[in-house]
C-alpha cells in the first residue's frame, strides 16, 4: 500500500490511478525500475520517429507507440507481470507525451497547486490543505527535463543565465519554475492549477466566497463600468473572482488583456489577448507589460484587463482609466484596501519618481472607484472580506469606505473559520453612477448580514 497518514482523505484519485496500474506501487520506487523505465524511453526515442508522427491522430499515435513499448518490453530479460507491463507502459507514454511523474497529480481536478521541491519531494494542495505524495523524479537531470519541455512550449528558456521563468501549461495553469545556482537543493517548480470550467458568479456564492448582495453589487459596478481593482494575498483566489466579474461584461465590447503568462479566461467573442515576451539569448528584445498596455490604447479597446499589476505599469494604467477606458479591471498584491492603495503609489513612483505624492494620489483617487479585498484563511477556504469604495481625497490622503466588511469570529471544532459578511449600511457615492447606467439595487442590500 503507498504511504499514509491519519489527517489524509480516503479518496485521492491520482493514488488511486497509481495503485489501479500497478499491481505493487512501492516497487516502483526501486532504482532498477527506474533504469528499466528510462531505458525503455531511450530504446523508444531510438525506434520512432516523433516528427513523423506529429501529423497523425493524437489517439492513434498513442496506439502504436503503446505496441512500440510492448514489443520492447518483451525483448528485456526483466521478468515483469503483465499489471508491471501496463505500468511502465503508461509511464513511459507519459514521459514521451505529457510531463512524467505529474501526469496523475494534472488528471485528478481535486488539486489546486502541486508543489515540487527538488526531484525527490512533491507536494499538492488539495481543498486548501497541503498533502506530501509519493510521486518523485529519478534525479535532477529528470526534473529539469520536465521543466524545460512546459517553458519551451510557450517560447520562453530557463538555464543558468535565466535561472528563473513564469510559463503556462496548455489548460492556462500557471507555473513558475527556479533551478540552481538560485535553488541551492535542486530544482523548484510549482503548478498553480485552474479548472477547464471555471467559477462562474453564482459558484462563488455557493461556495460562500461572498453574499448574493454582494455579487449583485459588483455585478452593477462592472455593468455602469467602474474601474475595479481586486486585491490579496498570494492564493486569495484573485484571478478566479476576475474571471468570474468578467461574465458580467457585454458581449458587445472589444476587451484588451494584458498578462505575464496568459491565463485569463474571458468567455466573451470579442476579446484580443496580449502577453509580455522575456528577452532573447543576448539579453534583447523582452516585451514588459508597459509597453503593451501603451500599445494597447491604439488597439480601440472598450476595456482593459490586466491580469496583475505589479510594477511601472500602474502609472499608465490608471491613466488609461482616467482617460476613457472606463470599466477596466486589474488585480494587485495587498493585504487590505490601504495597503492596496500604498502598493499603487510605490508602483507609479517606480515610473516616475519626479512625481510628486500628492499628484499620484490624485491620480488614483481618480481612476479607481471600488477595491474587492480577497483573502484565504487557515481552513483553506477563499472569501471576499472587503468591497471598498474610494470616495475621493480629503487634504493629501486618499479617503475610503466599507460597503461590505467579512468579520472573521473564530473557528468551529473541525477547524472551520467562522464569521459573518455584513453590510456598513452605507451608500455608496458611486450609486448616482448606478442609477445614470440604468441599474436599481434593491433597497435593503445594503443592510444585508449573512452568517457563515
Amino acid at each position: 500500500m503507498l504511504p499514509t497518514t491519519e489527517n489524509r482523505t480516503p479518496q485521492l484519485t491520482w493514488e488511486q490511478r497509481l495503485l489501479k496500474n500497478a499491481g505493487r506501487p512501492k516497487a516502483t520506487l526501486k532504482p532498477e525500475y527506474q533504469e528499466l523505465k528510462f531505458t525503455l524511453h531511450r530504446k523508444l526515442l531510438d525506434k520512432i520517429n516523433l516528427e513523423a508522427l506529429a501529423t497523425i491522430d493524437n489517439q492513434r499515435i498513442r496506439g502504436e507507440v503503446r505496441q512500440a513499448l510492448f514489443s520492447l518490453i518483451d525483448n528485456e530479460p526483466t521478468l515483469l507481470s503483465s499489471l508491471e507491463k501496463q505500468q511502465i507502459c503508461e509511464e513511459v507514454l507519459d514521459e514521451v507525451f505529457g510531463l512524467g511523474p505529474l501526469e496523475p497529480l494534472l488528471q485528478d481536478p481535486t488539486i489546486s497547486d502541486i508543489l515540487v521541491n527538488t526531484h525527490k519531494q512533491v507536494y499538492v494542495e488539495r481543498r486548501g490543505v497541503l498533502e506530501l505524495t509519493s510521486v518523485t523524479f529519478r534525479d535532477d537531470a529528470h526534473l529539469l527535463r520536465i521543466i524545460d519541455k512546459i517553458v519551451s512550449q510557450v517560447g520562453r528558456r530557463i538555464d543558468e543565465s535565466t535561472p528563473m521563468v513564469d510559463a503556462r501549461l496548455a489548460d492556462g495553469s500557471r507555473v513558475n519554475a527556479v533551478i540552481p545556482p538560485l535553488a541551492v537543493d535542486g530544482p523548484l517548480m510549482s503548478i498553480r492549477r485552474f479548472s477547464q470550467d471555471k467559477l462562474m458568479p453564482v459558484d462563488l456564492v455557493e461556495r460562500r466566497a461572498l453574499t448574493p448582495g454582494m455579487m449583485e453589487l459588483l455585478e452593477a459596478a462592472v455593468k455602469a463600468r467602474l474601474n475595479i481593482i481586486i486585491a490579496g494575498g498570494t492564493g486569495a483566489g484573485k484571478t478566479t473572482l476576475l474571471n468570474a466579474l468578467s461574465f458580467f461584461i457585454s458581449p458587445k465590447e472589444r476587451i484588451v488583456t494584458i498578462e505575464d503568462a496568459a491565463e485569463l479566461q474571458l468567455k466573451q467573442p470579442h476579446v484580443a489577448r496580449l502577453e509580455t515576451r522575456p528577452p532573447n539569448l543576448e539579453g534583447q528584445g523582452a516585451v514588459r507589460q508597459r509597453e503593451l498596455l501603451v500599445n494597447s490604447l491604439r488597439m480601440r479597446p472598450d476595456r482593459i484587463v490586466v491580469g496583475e499589476v505589479r510594477g511601472s505599469e500602474a502609472l499608465d494604467m490608471l491613466q488609461a482609466m482616467n482617460t476613457g477606458h472606463d470599466g477596466s479591471l486589474t488585480t494587485i498584491h495587498a493585504n487590505s484596501p490601504r495597503d492596496a492603495i500604498s502598493r499603487l503609489e510605490v508602483m507609479v513612483s517606480m515610473a516616475n519618481a519626479n512625481m510628486q505624492l500628492i499628484s499620484i494620489r490624485q491620480q488614483i483617487a481618480s481612476a479607481v472607484q471600488v477595491l474587492v479585498q480577497a483573502a484565504r484563511f487557515s481552513d483553506g477556504s477563499r472569501r471576499v472580506t472587503n468591497i471598498t469604495e474610494v470616495t475621493g481625497m480629503e487634504g493629501d490622503i486618499v479617503t475610503l469606505q466599507d460597503i461590505f466588511v467579512f468579520e472573521k469570529r473564530g473557528l468551529s471544532p473541525e477547524g472551520k473559520v467562522m464569521g459573518r459578511f455584513a453590510a456598513t449600511g452605507i451608500r455608496p457615492k458611486f450609486y448616482e453612477k448606478l442609477l445614470a447606467a440604468g441599474i436599481r439595487l434593491r433597497p435593503d442590500l445594503f443592510d444585508e448580514v449573512a452568517e457563515v
